[in-house]
């Protein structure tokens, strides 16, 4: 099977879906699609990424979502990855869950984030299942309605404020949704085959110009057995901030190590070490303290560029012959 072309980079916006293979459900009671928006939650937490809407249907998703590090693929894989494993946990089955890998299309922020929260939001209504929106759970239309609050994690502030950037916005979004999305959305999702990207000429031109001689050329390995080995990780770090491995693989309470924290985001982000496997080789106890090392070092690239160029740095000695 061929690989669906993708294109990432920091701040980079997608429409996102997956099906069950075969298309059958993916969500057989109420306590799955609350496993899977707990899970939507956890990951958006762990990878940085902001999510904007979504819709859960018995034998599909819709996200919309933004990227600020530029890892949708990642992202997805742990998404889609760790929902089936608990999926077939929970109702004893094995084997695959989705018919494969999922779809994307790459949006350009304008108008098209307004139009696309307004059909995922619809799914329900097209689909014959309710008569009125407000009658499906599984949407984040009700977060937007403002009658739950759970929806608190969503990144819902940039819609809001295209619509409106008075106290109303709420408001503005009820009258949003009440108008049809326009023919060219439609026209998009009716087809098999979804476009790479989604906007203006210029947008496009823009994005064929960047990407098309790295997706041409370059080759995207997909498996556990190419990725680097964790000895090579510690030593990119420990050359780039001139360090010892020692410094690596031991921490003091209360005291910042921030080569301690990439080496252990990089282990799991590069090589998808779990965190048990991370407590382990850095001498912590237990796996709670690997995944805050790993936040702390995610909360920190999203404030600080130097941090993230440091990163890059290290991942270019890795990958170097």
């Amino acid at each position: 099977m061929s690989r669906p072309l993708r294109i990432e980079y920091p701040g980079a916006w997608y429409h996102v879906m997956n099906r069950g293979r075969r298309s059958e459900s993916i969500f057989s009671n109420h306590r799955d699609y609350e496993m899977f928006l707990a899970l939507l939650q956890e990951a958006t937490k762990l990878w940085a990424v902001r999510v904007s809407s979504y819709c859960l249907m018995d034998n599909h998703y819709h996200i919309l979502l933004q990227t600020p590090l530029g890892n949708l693929s990642r992202f997805m894989r742990h998404l889609n990855g760790v929902y089936t494993q608990r999926y077939n946990s929970t109702h004893g089955y094995e084997g695959q869950l989705f018919r494969g890998r999922f779809k994307s299309i790459l949006v350009e922020e304008n108008n098209y984030l307004l139009e696309l929260v307004r059909y995922i939001h619809n799914n329900p209504l097209r689909a014959g299942m309710v008569s009125q929106l407000e009658d499906y759970s599984w949407t984040s239309h009700l977060d937007y309605h403002a009658s739950r609050q759970e929806g608190e994690w969503l990144y819902k502030e940039i819609i809001l404020n295209m619509l409106s950037e008075k106290t109303d916005s709420r408001q503005a979004y009820l009258k949003f949704m009440y108008n049809d999305n326009s023919d060219k959305i439609n026209g998009i999702f009716n087809k098999k085959k979804w476009p790479a990207i989604l906007g203006s000429e210029s947008f496009i031109s823009r994005i064929k110009e960047d990407f098309h001689e790295e997706k041409r050329h370059r080759e995207v390995p997909d498996s556990a057995q190419l990725a680097p080995a964790r000895k090579q990780i510690l030593h990119a770090v420990c050359l780039h901030y001139g360090v010892r491995k020692k410094e690596l693989l031991t921490g003091r309470r209360g005291k910042e190590n921030e080569p301690r924290n990439v080496a252990i985001y990089l282990c799991r982000t590069l090589r998808n070490d779990t965190l048990i496997e991370l407590g382990q080789e850095f001498g912590m106890s237990g796996y709670s303290p690997a995944g805050s090392a790993v936040q702390r070092v995610v909360k920190k690239m999203l404030k600080n560029s130097d941090l993230c160029e440091h990163i890059a740095k290290i991942k270019k000695i890795i990958t170097s012959p």
